[in-house]
Order: C-alpha cells, then structure tokens, then sequence
C-alpha cells in the first residue's frame, strides 16, 4: 500500500494550486506509479513530465533502446511498477521475450544483438559503479553516437531517479498488469 494518500489541490502547495489544475484537468491525480507521488509537487511533476516526454517522444533512440533501457534500470533498481509498465512495451518494441523473461529472473543473457548488449552493459556499469567504464562507453558510442549516448545516459537517470520516488514511497501497482513481478 501507498505511503502517501493521492494528492488533491487542495493538499498540494497553495502557490502551485494552478499548476495542479493545468496537469490534472479532471481534477483527479495518478494513483499509481512516480506521477502519484510527484501530483504532491505540480511544479516538479510538470517539469518531469516534460523531460520525460522529450526522452520517449522526440530521443533520436530507437523505441527498442528506449524500452530495454527501462527495463533493464526497473530490474537493476528492482523496481516493480517501472517493469510492468515496460516489459510488454519492450517486448512489442522487438525485445526478444527470451530476453526480456531472463532480465527480469536475473539470468545471464546469451547472445544479445549488439545494441542490447551495449544498453545492458553501459546502464549496469552507470548503476552498479556509479560510473561508465572505458569499454562500456566505448560500445554504446559506437551503437548509438554522441547524442544517442546522451540521451541513453539521460533514460538511465531518468528511470533510475523515477525507481528511487517509486520504491521510496511504495506507490501501488496498477491492478491490471500482465507481467509477472520481479523476484525481489
């Protein structure tokens, strides 16, 4: 269960009371996932959702990128809500089920096309070490160029900082998920 009650206008910062209005026009904001806990800041949850629609809308990395970095930063966070919500997308983006099944068990994964290869090692290395080693750098520039890496990075940071606000606050799965939890 959730930590924090959903977030009305009238428990969120007076001074951002309009902002509230403007993101949740029903007047009823998200009960679930990262969006649950920042309604609480409308300020700061207008301004990531702006980053966030940049990295997903408009990134030069192909959907697959995008997704399997997701993925693979919900399974290194172990964070359940940003699996669900990903894992079929990445599947449906060209991420082999196989591939997808052995990231969530935290099996060794065989045989990556290159690019997934680079986006398992470089976020593993970002999140692990809190640093890109040389080869793992080295092979994402190489699959993706300087402004794919940068936006990759950027992914990785943005869902790694979405995981922490998720598991910090304990928000609620959606109740209609298809994938199976990640063994945590």
């Amino acid at each position: 269960m959730a930590r924090i009650p959903v977030a009305t206008r009238d428990t969120v910062p007076s001074h951002q009371a309009e902002v509230f209005d403007e993101l949740f026009k029903n007047g009823v904001a998200p009960a679930h996932g990262p969006g649950s806990v920042l309604a609480h800041v409308p300020e700061l949850s207008k301004r990531n959702t702006a980053l966030n629609n940049y990295l997903r809308d408009d990134s030069a990395l192909p959907k697959k990128a995008q997704e399997f970095a997701m993925i693979v930063t919900a399974r290194e966070m172990d964070c359940q809500h940003i699996w669900n919500a990903h894992a079929g997308s990445a599947r449906e983006a060209g991420v082999d089920d196989d591939t997808v099944d052995a990231l969530r068990e935290e099996e060794e994964l065989f045989d990556l096309p290159p690019d997934e290869e680079a986006i398992v090692n470089y976020a593993r290395s970002l999140i692990q070490n809190h640093y890109a080693s040389r080869g793992a750098y080295q092979m994402a520039l190489e699959q993706f160029g300087l402004q794919g890496l940068i936006e990759l990075t950027m992914i990785i940071g943005q869902y790694s900082m979405l995981a922490m606000t998720i598991n910090a606050f304990d928000t609620n799965l959606l109740s209609d998920r298809t994938e199976p939890l990640l063994p945590v």
